[in-house]
């Protein structure tokens, strides 16, 4: 199963309150729209807030790294949000993956930001920063 990475992307996080602004987003979007017409007016809670900044192709190349260091079939779905320890990674893991990402992207990343690192998506962020600090 292949999965798809998008350079802007945006998923649902932490609770929020979501009250007049629904009829508003009902109006705009339309109410035919799947994500709308789920709406209620009142409160709407949510389980993760993350909208994605990271180059596709920076994305594509860490799921690979941690597809790799993890051994993990095909199958496995990865997603921006995915955290290295919902997919069986332990501190050992993560060093791995980040001197991994280090090869891969001819960068140092330094141990304090190396403690920052828990989803695909920082990994990312990280890395494209900084690519973007050494050009």
């Amino acid at each position: 199963m292949a999965s798809s990475v998008s350079a802007t992307c945006i998923g649902f996080g932490t609770s929020f309150e979501l009250s007049v602004r629904t009829r508003s987003l009902q109006q705009r979007i339309g109410k035919s729209s799947g994500l709308v017409s789920s709406l209620s007016w009142g409160s709407f809670r949510t389980s993760r807030l993350q909208i994605c900044a990271a180059k596709p192709e920076t994305l594509e190349k860490v799921n690979g790294i941690v597809r790799k260091q993890l051994a993990l079939s095909p199958e496995t779905e990865l997603t921006p949000q995915t955290k290295f320890t919902e997919l069986g990674a332990d501190s050992l893991d993560t060093v791995e993956i980040v001197m991994g990402l280090e090869e891969e992207f001819d960068i140092s990343v330094e141990e304090e930001n190396s403690e920052n690192i828990t989803t695909i998506q920082e990994a990312a962020d990280l890395i494209d920063k900084l690519v973007e600090k050494k050009a």
